[in-house]
């Protein structure tokens, strides 16, 4: 690659801005009804471990399929992956209104989380893939802009229409993949040929991606419980929706410039600072939930932001790092094991945050969670080292 090469724009690649509107159109399904659903199922009386579940029998089956994407694109190849994917998300939408029971949500959340698997892995995989090596962060980060993007309005608008009695329409825009299809082809062809695979190499690429992926799944959970449970501990008011507005802007801002970073200083210092920001956030959040007034709502704000910090960056950092570890060839099995990590993370945010916080309050489940955020450092620091040693 020449020098011009490289200081050129990514988005000059059609893979690149085809990548882009497909996954943003994808995530916006995703982050519309994120906070929105387990809030409305709240409203029409469920509990907040039966609302939290939804997002958790969503998440589930989306890591169960994510497993089995990389033998579907092998066998199939990634158009018609890609596509049933598409619409596996995003035309069950519109079905969460034939019943107001979270047992029909969890099946219509099935279907969605099949289709979110094929997403998420085949976007990560094709922004891996659609530039060389030396600027794979660059690109994962404009990955993470179009993920980014849509939740930075759609977490907040969606909960701030379900609040407002308007979920019908939230489930009417989720419907959004389904425009995405549109790109497929033009995606594919400007690909190029399939990713040849090294033989053998599947199981030591799923090793290589475990211990980056493990990071990555501690964050997400952490992202999982913020969302999934402040717009149900703070239902009235601006609170909630303006801090989840806060999130998504700060995780947008570090998920495309931590991929800008890593290019050129590499994840020695990123990452451990980047999770380090988690810790302090989750921990302010705790503490503006338990102070009242404007300091507690500045708290609470600022916390949100600071965790938005981590949850982008993080994402981005550990993909790379993911991906170099395991070398060449084994894009698509680092992409299934990363992401079945990410949805894990936030199905268990979803999930154990509710129920811990249904015995000892919120405020101090989150406490909890920046204990495991904690935990996690170490291995965000020897993680970048042990990669450069053996370089």
């Amino acid at each position: 690659m020449t020098t011009t090469e490289r200081r050129s724009s990514l988005w000059r690649l059609p893979a690149v801005r085809s990548l882009f509107a497909l996954n943003a159109l994808g995530f916006l399904s995703y982050s519309l009804l994120l906070s929105a659903l387990p809030a409305h199922a709240a409203a029409l009386g469920a509990g907040l471990t039966a609302a939290g579940s939804v997002t958790t029998v969503f998440l589930v089956a989306t890591v169960l399929a994510q497993t089995a994407v990389p033998a579907l694109v092998a066998r199939l190849g990634i158009a018609p992956v890609l596509a049933g994917g598409l619409i596996a998300l995003g035309a069950p939408s519109p079905l969460y209104l034939l019943a107001d029971d979270v047992r029909w949500f969890a099946v219509v959340s099935v279907v969605r989380g099949v289709g979110f698997a094929v997403l998420t892995v085949l976007g990560s995989t094709i922004a891996a893939q659609a530039v060389p090596p030396e600027r794979r962060g660059e690109s994962i980060g404009i990955y993470g802009l179009a993920i980014s993007v849509p939740t930075l309005a759609a977490v907040p608008g969606g909960t701030a229409l379900t609040l407002a009695g308007h979920f019908p329409w939230v489930a009417a825009m989720a419907a959004a993949p389904v425009l995405a299809l549109v790109f497929v082809p033009g995606l594919v062809r400007a690909l190029g040929p399939p990713e040849v695979s090294a033989p053998d190499g599947s199981r030591a690429a799923v090793w290589a991606a475990a211990a980056p992926s493990l990071v990555l799944l501690v964050v997400t959970l952490a992202g999982g419980g913020l969302v999934t449970f402040l717009p149900i501990e703070l239902p009235d008011g601006a609170l909630a929706v303006v801090a989840l507005l806060v999130f998504g802007v700060s995780t947008a801002l570090c998920r495309w410039g931590a991929g800008v970073l890593v290019d050129r200083l590499g994840a020695r210092v990123l990452l451990p600072a980047t999770l380090a920001s988690g810790v302090a956030g989750m921990l302010l959040v705790a503490l503006g939930l338990r102070t009242a007034g404007v300091g507690g709502a500045a708290a609470v704000l600022a916390g949100a932001f600071a965790l938005g910090v981590a949850y982008g960056a993080v994402q981005n950092l550990t993909l790379v790092l993911a991906l170099a570890r395991a070398g060449a060839g084994q894009t698509t099995t680092v992409s299934a094991v990363w992401n079945a990590c990410y949805d894990s993370g936030t199905a268990i945010g979803a999930l154990a945050v509710g129920a811990v916080a249904a015995q000892v309050g919120l405020s101090l489940s989150y406490v909890f969670v920046a204990v495991l955020l904690a935990l996690a450092l170490p291995l965000a620091v020897t993680l970048p080292r042990a990669l450069r040693a053996t370089n």
